[in-house]
C-alpha cells in the first residue's frame, strides 16, 4: 500500500495576516450609501447620476457601479479628494475606451470646476483627453522623467504630464483595471495597452458579453508593474502608496498571473476530481503560491480546509481572504461583487473560529454571521 501522501498547511503558503486598521477602513464602505459619509463626493454624485450613468452598460454592470466602484477602492486606499474625485469622474467627457460623453467638454468644464473645484476638473479633463494606452505604455515601459513627469504625444505635440498627475493617474488607472477587467476583455482588448485591430465577426465567440466571466489572466500583473512605477524617486511621497502588492513594492510575473488563475477558475469549474478534496486543495494551495494577492482563491482554500476539519488552516486563509479584499475593495472575480465575496469569507472565518462548519449539505444554506 502507497504511504499517504504528507498534508500541507496553510503557514507554508504566502498568506498575510489580517490588518485591523485595514478592515477597519473597508468595513463601512460596505454600506452602499457609503459615499455620503464624504462631503466632497457626496455633492458630486447627485449631478452625475442625473446624466443617467446608472442606466449606461459599462463592462461587468452599469457605468455607476463602475464609478462607484472605483472611487470606493481610492477611498480604501486613502486618496486626497481631488484624486477621489477623479475616480468618480473618470470618463465623463468621454475617452479613447469608451463613447460615453457626460459632460460636454468644450462648453461644461466650468460647470464641473465649480461643483468639485479646478484642480480635480483638470485632473478629469486631462484623464480623459490624454491617451491613456500611451500612458500605460510609457509607464510600463519606464518611460519617466527623473523629476516623475511623463511626456506624451498629444495631437501631434509633446505634452508634459506632472509628476503629481502621473502619480494620481496611476492610482486611478489601477483601481479604474481592477473593478472592470475579467475574462471578457482579455479577448476583446487582448494585449492592452496595444490593442490589435482583429475583426468582430471573425472572432464572434469572444465578442459575446458576459462570456464566462473567468478572472483576467494577465490584467493583475500589469497593476503590479504600474504599482511599482511608483516607486520612481519622482513618484515617492506624492500621494499615499495603494496597499496592494505589499505596498507597491512586489510585483508578479505574466506566466504566474495566468497559471493562478488558470488553477482556480479549473477548480470554479469542477474540473478536479469531486470526490475528495485532496486534488482540489492542492490546486489552489498552488494557484496561492502563484499570486497571493487576491482574496477568492484564499476564500475558497478556506472552504475546502472547513470541509476537512482543518480550522486553523481555514482562519489563516480566510483571515488572509479578508485582507485582500480590504486592500483591493473590488472583486477580481467577479461572478459576484465585492461585498458578497466579503460576506462570505467572514461566514469562513466565524465557523473557523468556532469550529461549526456545518456537516450536513442543506445546512450551508442556514449560515449566518453573528454580531462581532
Amino acid at each position: 500500500m502507497n504511504a499517504a501522501l504528507p498534508t500541507a498547511t496553510a503557514h507554508a503558503l504566502p498568506l498575510q495576516a489580517l490588518d485591523p486598521a485595514q478592515w477597519l477602513r473597508a468595513k463601512p464602505l460596505l454600506d452602499e450609501n457609503w459615499i455620503h459619509a464624504h462631503p466632497a463626493l457626496a455633492r458630486a454624485l447627485p449631478v452625475v447620476l442625473a446624466r443617467d450613468v446608472g442606466q449606461d452598460w459599462h463592462k461587468a454592470g452599469t457605468f455607476r457601479h463602475h464609478l462607484l466602484g472605483v472611487t470606493r477602492t481610492l477611498q480604501l486606499w486613502q486618496q486626497p479628494e481631488d484624486v477621489k474625485l477623479l475616480g468618480l469622474l473618470h470618463s465623463v467627457y468621454g475617452n479613447a475606451f469608451v463613447d460615453l460623453v457626460k459632460f460636454d467638454a468644450s462648453s461644461e468644464r466650468s460647470q464641473l470646476a465649480a461643483l468639485v473645484g479646478e484642480p480635480a476638473e483638470q485632473l478629469v479633463y486631462e484623464f480623459c483627453v490624454l491617451s491613456r494606452a500611451q500612458f500605460v505604455q510609457k509607464v510600463l515601459a519606464g518611460a519617466i522623467e527623473p523629476d516623475g513627469a511623463v511626456l506624451l504625444n498629444h495631437q501631434g505635440a509633446p505634452r508634459r504630464v506632472e509628476p503629481y498627475t502621473v502619480a494620481a493617474f496611476i492610482i486611478v488607472s489601477m483601481a479604474d483595471t481592477i473593478e472592470q477587467w475579467f475574462s471578457w476583455q482579455d479577448d476583446i482588448f487582448s494585449s492592452f495597452p496595444q490593442v490589435p485591430q482583429r475583426p468582430q465577426k471573425a472572432h464572434w465567440m469572444a465578442s459575446l458579453w458576459p462570456g464566462p466571466m473567468r478572472p483576467s489572466g494577465r490584467m493583475l500583473s500589469q497593476i503590479a508593474s504600474l504599482g511599482l512605477a511608483l516607486q520612481h524617486p519622482g513618484l515617492q511621497g506624492l500621494l499615499p502608496m495603494p496597499p496592494v502588492f505589499a505596498n507597491c513594492t512586489r510585483g508578479l510575473s505574466a506566466a504566474a498571473d495566468a497559471a493562478a488563475a488558470s488553477l482556480y477558475w479549473s477548480v470554479i469549474q469542477q474540473d478536479q476530481p469531486l470526490t475528495d478534496l485532496d486534488v482540489a486543495t492542492g490546486v489552489l494551495e498552488q494557484a496561492v503560491q502563484l499570486n497571493p494577492w487576491v482574496g477568492e482563491p484564499q476564500m475558497v482554500l478556506a472552504q475546502l480546509y472547513l470541509s476537512a476539519g482543518r480550522d486553523a488552516d481555514a482562519l489563516a486563509a480566510a483571515d488572509s481572504a479578508l485582507q485582500c479584499f480590504s486592500q483591493w475593495g473590488n472583486a477580481w472575480d467577479k461572478r459576484v461583487q465585492w461585498d458578497a465575496w466579503v460576506a462570505w469569507t467572514r461566514i469562513l472565518q466565524q465557523h473557523a473560529r468556532n469550529g461549526n462548519w456545518p456537516e450536513r449539505l442543506d445546512k450551508l444554506n442556514n449560515v449566518a454571521l453573528r454580531p462581532e
